[in-house]
């Protein structure tokens, strides 16, 4: 249920509201030397209570490695990170034991576990247990890099308000650095005013928005990947779907290319001196789940953060009647701003393995 991999595993484990979160990564090459201070840079653009736009629960999200590392290096076994809760507000939760919320997975969850499960801040189920995707994706990048390949995403959308796309055919290495820092990351960066404002105004009608994040790895050498049922797209998907609130995603030209003619999308080849290229990038870089050498783009579509502050119908679980909630808490008005590292680390998590399972690693 919680357990993603196959040259290289991850298990997610803990709740919101519990003593702590944390994942197990198993099948990592021996002797990666981390720098975890890296990896601190990571969990930090994720974490909550940095500004308005984000959930004013403030959590400092140190992971605490307590195997899998010697001296700063991988010793091959099990690497294990638990990173503590120290901020919850459990109370905020009691008028939603029995009366699920809108959008949220309790009622579902209610069903599937048989009303067991841990509905505080949304139990396992929850946001915050994007933060062992990051520190998995930090560990799994360091490893990359140090063959290449690098990762870098943006904020493509607020809303109805849109950030520049990523170049599909030329990234720039001073961008991709730039973002990969970057706590509210935009390509065109005189958009932020106009996305605060628009999560300011959300968050004071006790609303919240969606958006998109858009995705470029840069450096894969051609033939990775596998067809069918093991390609690129499919591998990268399953971890993606694995960050709550993701709906959809798309890869290359995506959705776009059903309104297209086949010379249209067609991506025609050239020599850029021994290296094969394409002029255009509609495939995404990837055709037939295999890696033709250029950026792999894709975009994810979010949800807007179901708990919002405005009175919702819902139903009451024990007595059997409609009911209204109000939801108490601290909540996001808009996710995709710290949904922009997790996605860079499900990518890096995903590539580690596609990689691995055709001996490029």
């Amino acid at each position: 249920m919680s357990s993603w991999g196959s040259a290289v595993k991850i298990s997610i484990f803990g709740e919101s509201h519990g003593k702590g979160i944390g994942v197990v990564i198993d099948g990592l090459p021996s002797g990666e030397r981390l720098d975890i201070e890296k990896i601190y840079v990571q969990m930090a653009r994720r974490a909550p209570g940095k500004d308005k736009t984000s959930t004013p629960r403030l959590e400092k999200d140190i992971p605490d490695i307590i195997s899998g590392i010697l001296d700063d290096t991988t010793t091959g076994a099990p690497l294990c990170a638990v990173i503590g809760n120290t901020n919850t507000r459990s109370q905020d939760y009691g008028n939603v034991l029995s009366c699920p919320r809108p959008g949220h997975a309790d009622f579902t969850g209610n069903i599937r576990y048989k009303g067991f499960n841990d509905i505080r801040g949304g139990g396992h189920f929850s946001g915050r247990l994007t933060a062992p995707i990051v520190f998995a994706g930090a560990v799994c990048r360091q490893i990359l890099e140090r063959r290449g390949i690098r990762f870098a995403a943006h904020i493509a959308s607020v809303g109805n308000i849109e950030d520049q796309r990523f170049d599909p055919v030329a990234i720039p290495r001073e961008l991709v650095e730039r973002l990969s820092l970057s706590t509210f990351g935009l390509i065109d960066q005189t958009k932020e005013t106009a996305m605060r404002e628009l999560i300011e105004e959300c968050r004071m009608s006790r609303d919240s928005i969606g958006g998109m994040v858009e995705c470029a790895i840069v450096g894969v050498p051609a033939g990775a990947g596998s067809p069918m049922f093991d390609g690129i797209e499919n591998v990268i998907s399953s971890v993606v779907f694995g960050i709550p609130a993701v709906k959809g995603i798309e890869f290359g030209a995506g959705f776009e290319v059903s309104r297209m003619r086949g010379s249209q999308n067609n991506d025609e080849f050239y020599y850029d001196g021994e290296t094969v290229k394409t002029r255009t990038n509609h495939h995404g870089g990837i055709l037939g789940g295999i890696s033709s050498g250029m950026p792999i783009i894709f975009r994810a579509a979010f949800k807007p953060t179901p708990s919002i502050s405005s009175e919702q119908s819902t139903v009451d679980l024990q007595k059997h009647e409609n009911a209204k909630l109000v939801i108490n808490g601290r909540h996001d008005p808009c996710i995709v701003p710290r949904a922009v590292p997790v996605v860079e680390a499900a990518a890096a998590i995903a590539m580690v393995n596609i990689l691995a399972d055709v001996n490029k690693l």
